[in-house]
């Protein structure tokens, strides 16, 4: 077994530790999930520290083992430029809300347990290299959210966590579809994506090719997700716990737009150039969509949840961008896809802080209501200032991760077609419904709710302080993480170009 294999599987397997052994302690289900994301942050900083970007667009820590080898299916993993930044965000994502749900006492156990199983399955889709395992990835992943938000939500819990499976389910089930049709289409017929983005099955048949990759933008559109399949997510959002949406936000969102870089792009390169110009504009109106309706919110959380449509709708106006062929543009259209990951990176880092600060309103007073506060400063001081940086660096403002990836996206888009242009109010709405936030919640005399409320405590301070800390540092220093997502951003480019 490799190291990357280790890394998919480890909290899988203390998972199945923790459902077995019911006379756990409490305390000690939380240490264990504690202690098992620690030593996968661990495990991920030596896949970063010892990886080399890999000669021809190929991957690193390959490893490949038969499965199902009579539908040319198996388990075949490894990383490049556009996986590794996400498993690494998803290690500490997740190490972020193990340490946030310390002091938890619903059912610590199970909890620690399904999360386990989770960052097991968001793992596994990341280093996926096969279209069946990176389904059975995908499909565990809504598994598992259905259940956190099910099992631990409030308010309309029930309700929201169906709605959030029969959407993303349903639109899973197209991305099989698509899946089929690429595995018919290639000759050999064959699930494994880089043999497939090698023969690019469908470049010789447009009709096809339109149908398959429609199928395929269907799936990963809602799971991303993009108007007008984004529904789900602010009930899902409001009624999960905060470490429910700290996962769903930060890492199973990315599951859709990393999906668009890995297979959509290179293995249907001409369907891609075909529909460029919907995509494009899907991504704009996401961009303005998004942030119209956060800025009408009343409820903070419902809000972030609405900026995370705004947000991730920035990285579908750069893919999409990126497959508007121009002359000249070639330099453009890899800077947008090398923003479009860091996108989400940063959105991941920020938004997951930004929920976890929200989950901290209802544990303390049982509401998410604007309305219900005021003057929050005064009381709780460390909890205002986390949430003003945390805003801060969500709208863009330099030295945070969120400009570095949307100054990428604009400049790359804009160089490859002006249509990319109509999505930078989009910027401007953001900073607008954050201070609008922030002042109804924050400044002024204490009032309502904010009275007597208590400030953060360490395991609340500790993940949201390092996940902004990291937002901040990628923002001071970005070229690590530009220089280990440009060769893979070129790649493909390269590939759509062809």
């Amino acid at each position: 077994m490799t190291v990357l294999s280790l890394i998919v599987f480890l909290p899988l397997a203390a998972a199945v530790v923790l459902g077995a052994a019911r006379a756990l302690p409490d305390a000690v289900s939380r240490w264990t999930w504690l202690g098992v994301t620690v030593a996968e942050l661990a495990l991920v900083a030596v896949l970063v520290a010892g990886y080399d970007t890999p000669p021809d667009g190929g991957l690193a820590w390959e490893e490949r083992l038969r499965w199902i080898p009579s539908v040319g299916s198996s388990y075949h993993v490894g990383v490049d430029g556009l996986s590794l930044p996400l498993v690494a965000l998803t290690a500490v994502v997740f190490c972020a809300c193990a340490v946030h749900a310390l002091k938890d006492a619903r059912r610590p156990r199970a909890q620690a347990a399904l999360f386990l199983f989770l960052q097991s399955t968001c793992l596994g889709l990341f280093v996926a290299q096969d279209l069946i395992l990176f389904f059975v990835f995908f499909d565990l992943s809504i598994v598992g959210m259905y259940f956190v938000i099910a099992g631990w939500g409030h308010g309309g819990a029930a309700r929201s966590a169906l709605k959030f499976f029969l959407y993303t389910f349903l639109g899973s089930l197209a991305l099989l579809v698509g899946f089929i049709g690429l595995y018919l289409a290639a000759d050999p017929h064959t699930f494994d994506i880089p043999e497939l983005v090698a023969a690019a099955p469908l470049a010789d048949d447009a009709v096809a090719g339109a149908w398959v990759l429609g199928a395929i933008l269907l799936g990963l559109a809602v799971k991303t997700p993009t108007v007008p399949f984004h529904t789900w997510l602010p009930p899902a959002h409001t009624d999960a716990p905060a470490i429910g949406s700290a996962v769903l936000a930060g890492i199973l969102l990315k599951m859709g737009t990393y999906g668009f870089v890995r297979i959509a792009m290179p293995a249907l390169p001409d369907a891609w150039q075909a529909w460029a110009w919907v995509v494009l504009t899907v991504g704009v109106v996401s961009v303005l969509y998004g942030a119209l309706v956060a800025l009408a919110q009343t409820d903070v959380k419902r809000m972030i949840a609405y900026t995370s449509v705004n947000h991730m709708g920035y990285v579908l106006v750069a893919v999409g961008a990126a497959g508007v062929v121009a002359d000249g543009a070639q330099e453009a259209r890899e800077l947008a896809v090398t923003g479009a990951v860091t996108q989400m990176v940063s959105h991941g880092l920020i938004t997951s802080a930004l929920f976890l600060l929200a989950g901290v309103l209802h544990d303390r007073v049982g509401s998410y209501a604007m309305a219900d506060f005021g003057g929050l400063a005064a009381p709780a001081p460390r909890y205002a200032g986390l949430f003003a940086v945390g805003a801060f660096a969500s709208l863009g403002l330099p030295a945070f991760s969120g400009f570095v990836a949307e100054f990428q996206i604009f400049a790359g888009s804009i160089g490859a077609t002006w249509f990319a242009v109509l999505a930078v109010p989009g910027i401007l709405l953001t900073a607008a419904l954050f201070l609008r936030a922030y002042q109804r919640l924050f400044t002024g005399p204490t009032a309502g709710r904010a009275e007597g409320f208590p400030d953060l405590r360490t395991h609340e301070l500790l993940p949201v302080g390092g996940l902004l800390l990291l937002s901040l540092l990628i923002g001071v220093v970005p070229w690590p993480l530009l220089d280990l997502i440009a060769p893979a951003a070129e790649t493909v480019v390269g590939l759509v170009s062809r």
